[in-house]
């Protein structure tokens, strides 16, 4: 049971088995030379993707739901459906493998440009690349709304921005319109960890090992840590972690998002204010955020929900970061 747990854990499939019999194919997209908003380009640019439920004759009921930080369009298949988060009987949903997760292009997976020649992206890459995807691949002009967790619910807030007038509803989750000093003290950790290993020669399986208790630490608050994993208990839940964490995730594919997040401002092109920023967003919102979120700090949210006179949700658990999972049917109620 607790290695399920574990696993459960860091894919956030709350509280659903990791294989699903009859999900949808994965499919790709292929962009070409995509140019970034660095003026880099990734070539032979492909964006990974899954589809659910009917679009209707008017394309009107169109959800867009990016993938979270190190997962894919796989992992969010459990979320989808009748009393789900997104219900793919009513709304034709398009499940969107981000940049960097080794599904869609990442230094993993590049042909041409792959490990450290792959060039860096943001999470306004992302948007761009899954506008090209909805509009010049699927045909789709108008999204009834965008939804995300995590560093899904970043590219939603970049989404608000972005194309305002190209959604109707915005829901970020555990998400954030720019990180807050105590999340980038996170990340920073974290890439600190996986450079510190890679310049001692200590192979891809030992950085990722590092970062995964890095990252376990923060996942959850410590009371909840506490509650789950008794003092004799440690040594097998830190023996589950080194052995899955590592083959799950590629350190350059993690550290490529890991940066795209740490730069991530959807106030930027608006001369660092978030109320210039909030003034350009025409959807209706809803704020999702876990009060005791170690990871993703849910000030900067509520802030920018304060601005747009948005509706919040705020989530009370000790679970932290996974406070979706541990509140589900609140969540998607």
């Amino acid at each position: 049971m607790r290695r399920r747990h574990f696993y459960l854990t860091f894919f956030l499939l709350l509280g659903l088995p990791l294989h699903i019999v009859g999900q949808p194919g994965q499919r790709f997209a292929e962009l070409g030379d995509f140019r970034l908003e660095s003026g880099a380009v990734i070539h032979e640019c492909r964006i990974g993707y899954r589809t659910f439920g009917e679009l209707d004759a008017q394309k009107s009921n169109a959800i867009l739901f990016p993938s979270w930080f190190g997962g894919t369009t796989e992992d969010l298949i459990p979320l989808i459906g009748p009393g789900k988060l997104v219900d793919s009987t009513k709304y034709f949903v398009i499940a969107v493998d981000a940049f960097g997760n080794g599904v869609s292009s990442s230094p993993s997976k590049s042909r041409v440009q792959a490990g450290d020649s792959f060039p860096e992206f943001s999470i306004r890459d992302m948007v761009n690349a899954q506008h090209q995807l909805l509009t010049k691949v699927l045909g789709i002009s108008h999204l009834r709304a965008v939804m995300g967790i995590s560093m899904g619910g970043m590219q939603t807030f970049q989404w608000m921005v972005s194309y305002p007038d190209f959604l109707g509803r915005a829901v970020p989750i555990v998400g954030s319109p720019r990180l807050a000093s105590n999340d980038l003290l996170l990340w920073q950790a974290e890439m600190r960890a996986i450079e510190g290993v890679r310049q001692c020669r200590c192979g891809e399986e030992e950085a990722m090992r590092t970062v995964a208790l890095i990252h376990q630490f923060a996942l959850y608050t410590p009371q909840h840590r506490v509650n789950q994993t008794s003092h004799d208990a440690f040594p097998q839940f830190l023996k589950e972690i080194d052995a899955g964490f590592p083959r799950r995730f590629h350190s350059k594919n993690w550290a490529s998002q890991l940066r795209a997040m740490m730069s991530h401002d959807v106030s930027a092109p608006f001369a660092g204010s978030l109320q210039k920023a909030a003034s350009a967003v025409q959807a209706q919102v809803l704020v999702v955020v876990a009060r005791q979120d170690h990871m993703v700090n849910p000030q900067p949210a509520l802030e920018f929900a304060k601005l747009l006179n948005a509706e919040t949700l705020e989530l009370a658990s000790d679970c932290g970061h996974i406070a979706v999972s541990c509140e589900r049917d609140r969540v998607a109620q």
